[in-house]
């Protein structure tokens, strides 16, 4: 098969790079926190219905209308989870990654506040956390301003 293919699938194949991690370390470990809370599709953000495909539900419907299990879910993460997580970090002083999406930290600054003065890294994740692949080009363009 010589057809052009838009995807690669080989990578590095059979002759990966040699990483040098410090330590001579063999691997390499990151710790990612994703935190979404308040940018995922809602009714209360001007969504024409709730979250349905960012979520644990399985097969959830998009309501029209607010979603109480869905937002229920996204609540559990701002409200306790986050802070339990941030916790166990501390006491063990690792360092963690969190990819924020700027309207959920906008929505909660308290949590983006403790990021900072625990001096983990935070990288941009988007201002919403919704399903950008069918989402016009000016809407992303206004997302980013």
């Amino acid at each position: 098969m010589t057809s052009h293919y838009p995807r690669d699938l080989i990578g590095y194949g059979r002759t990966p790079p040699h990483a040098n991690w410090p330590g001579k370390a063999k691997i390499a470990v990151q710790f990612v926190l994703n935190y979404e809370e308040g940018g995922e599709n809602c009714v209360l953000h001007g969504d024409s219905g709730s979250e349905q495909f960012l979520s644990e539900i399985i097969g959830a419907a998009s309501y029209p209308d607010r979603h109480l299990s869905m937002e229920s879910i996204y609540e559990y993460g701002s409200r306790a989870g986050v802070w339990r997580i941030l916790r166990e970090f501390e006491r063990r002083g690792l360092p963690l990654t969190v990819f924020g999406v700027a309207m959920a930290l906008e929505r909660h600054p308290d949590v983006a506040q403790a990021f900072k003065e625990l001096g983990h890294e935070v990288a941009c994740h988007g201002y919403r956390w919704i399903h950008y692949q069918e989402t016009p080009e000016h809407v992303e363009r206004e997302h980013l301003q």
